[in-house]
């Protein structure tokens, strides 16, 4: 059977504004190896939706609207497939390497986070979109949790983008916080301790890193290793977490439909489970002594650096969505709302490290 693909002018203008995406998306990369960009350690996804911001607030309005459909394809597509081939990164193995209390601490937290962040939300009077969006940020993994989040909520781009802010803003500050309060003697943890409690509260894996050689330069006590497995056990509760969100959100717009004499229609998100399964993969490769560890390793680095550069691609699709005006209706709110989680993850993580680990 033959197979045809008509090309029209909208599918090839669509492709140019696919091309566009990646042509930022590799400006990214080159800004992310700068020096100072990693001295603050900013990932491609967080320098990405920056340039996306600066062309929707320059350059959006003088290219042709027929771009816009790759775009969006970009902040859909591409962004689900992201997520699921996150899971090369992560291994059911590490589960198992840092033992009980780290899990049942990552799952507080995460409990403890979107709750709080709900009724903090609500206190503030903020839209459920972005309640949701900043507390996963903060609950899981950073910007990664909030492009995961970003297809269930089916929220508007530049309140994915505001949630992403928050991120940076408080994860930044807790990775150069963290080692200087711990060398001054304020956290009084053990190194375990301060591992999993870093793991478990900052925002992005790039944090937990970052904090953890600065706390463990030379390797000798393995606070940034267990930190780091501490972060991505915490990194794979993303999938039951969307599972989850995607269930309570569909009874809601479910209620909110049958009110309003529309039929209701139940959203799962796929993707998650597309992300478990790839772990799955992941855990079973690792554990193959048939294939050899470089070859190995080089698929995994080859696979994680596509799903960097499709990542990096939604991100900055989604920042390009977002002008300085919708910023400014948003408000101070998201910020407030950010920094009561923040203050729970640091005064609160730190005492319940205390009492499990």
């Amino acid at each position: 059977m033959k197979i045809t693909t008509k090309f029209t002018p909208q599918s090839a203008a669509k492709w140019h504004g696919v091309l566009l995406m990646a042509l930022f998306s590799f400006a990214a990369f080159y800004i992310s190896d700068f020096q100072w960009v990693k001295d603050l350690s900013l990932s491609p996804l967080i320098v990405g939706i920056v340039l996306g911001m600066l062309y929707a607030n320059s350059l959006r309005n003088h290219l042709p609207e027929t771009w816009v459909p790759g775009i969006k394809f970009c902040t859909k597509q591409v962004l689900r497939w992201g997520i699921i081939l996150y899971g090369f990164r992560l291994t059911f193995q590490q589960v198992l390497e840092i033992g009980a209390p780290a899990i049942i601490m990552d799952v507080i937290i995460i409990c403890g986070t979107m709750a709080l962040g709900w009724v903090a939300g609500k206190m503030l009077k903020m839209d459920n979109d972005t309640t949701l969006m900043v507390s996963t940020g903060s609950a899981i993994c950073g910007a990664a949790a909030v492009l995961g989040a970003e297809p269930v909520v089916k929220c508007a781009p530049h309140k994915t983008a505001i949630a992403v802010s928050t991120v940076v803003i408080f994860g930044t500050l807790s990775m150069f916080l963290y080692p200087i309060l711990y060398r001054a003697g304020v956290f009084e943890m053990t190194p375990q301790q301060m591992a999993v409690f870093s793991g478990a509260t900052l925002h992005e894996v790039a944090h937990v890193v970052g904090a953890g050689n600065a706390m463990d330069p030379d390797g000798s006590i393995h606070l940034a290793d267990m930190a780091t497995i501490t972060k991505m056990i915490r990194v794979m509760m993303l999938a039951p977490l969307l599972l989850v969100m995607g269930y309570w959100l569909s009874q809601v717009r479910r209620h909110k439909r049958e009110e309003e004499g529309e039929k209701s229609k139940i959203t799962i998100p796929w993707f998650a489970f597309g992300f478990l399964l790839v772990i799955g993969i992941n855990s079973m490769l690792q554990s193959m002594p048939a294939i050899p560890a470089p070859q190995l390793a080089a698929f995994t680095s080859g696979v994680t650096a596509l799903d960097n550069f499709m990542l990096t691609m939604a991100m900055t699709a989604l920042g390009a969505e977002t002008s300085v005006d919708k910023f400014k209706q948003a408000g101070a709110k998201p910020f407030y709302l950010a920094g009561i989680i923040y203050v729970w993850l640091v005064v609160g993580g730190y005492y319940i490290t205390k009492a499990i680990v």
